[in-house]
């Protein structure tokens, strides 16, 4: 399967009324509101990761057709607090970590190496993103990537997600609540208000 198009029709759950989206290729969604509104359950609906109504397509694949942990495989969320459950940094990665991702994101070479216990917020948070884009994906689904990093870093984070966004092609919803990254990376931003998704203009 080449790039897709994230395809939400009728989608909705008891915070979200029932709204259609649909995401191009390349195409950066940025979904904003007030805490609660249900931006993260937005996310982990559109990754099966919880019970939801309507339909999720890419293309013409439904949700439904396949076993969860496969559409996940396709679907990558990144949440805005990664889970870690090895000891050491590297075990979560099929494949080694590319120097220039690391340095990209002020990261050293030997990050893979460090026990997780020694991270701080933001090192996982990076580390998180890393891990996420290290597998063949179709869908991006970021949950404030940004939020716990320093402007040097988030402008650094972006850089990498921008980069690999449009040379992949993937769709992306990314959850943000700072109007000035909105932006910078969004093609069209959605707000949360009172459960209704709306365009801002």
């Amino acid at each position: 399967m080449s790039a897709v198009t994230l395809c939400l029709r009728q989608l909705g759950n008891e915070l979200l009324q029932p709204f259609d989206l649909r995401v191009a290729p390349g195409e950066i969604c940025c979904i904003s509101g007030a805490s609660g509104s249900g931006k993260s359950r937005l996310l982990r609906a559109v990754a099966d990761l919880e019970p939801h109504d309507g339909q999720v397509l890419l293309n013409d694949l439904e949700q439904q057709q396949l076993p969860a942990d496969q559409w996940r495989q396709r679907v990558r969320l990144v949440p805005a607090e990664s889970q870690w459950w090895e000891e050491c940094v590297g075990e979560h990665f099929s494949t080694a970590c590319a120097h220039e991702d690391l340095a990209a994101l002020g990261l050293p070479d030997d990050a893979p190496d460090w026990q997780v216990s020694r991270l701080s917020t933001g090192e996982r948070q990076r580390l998180g993103i890393l891990r996420a884009l290290s597998v063949p994906l179709k869908v991006l689904l970021l949950d404030e990537p940004c939020a716990n990093l320093d402007p040097d870093t988030t402008c650094r984070v972006e850089a990498l997600l921008l980069e690999r966004i449009q040379a992949q092609g993937w769709p992306v919803l990314w959850v943000a609540h700072d109007a000035e990254q909105i932006r910078r990376v969004a093609d069209r931003h959605l707000s949360i208000d009172d459960g209704r998704l709306v365009e801002v203009k």
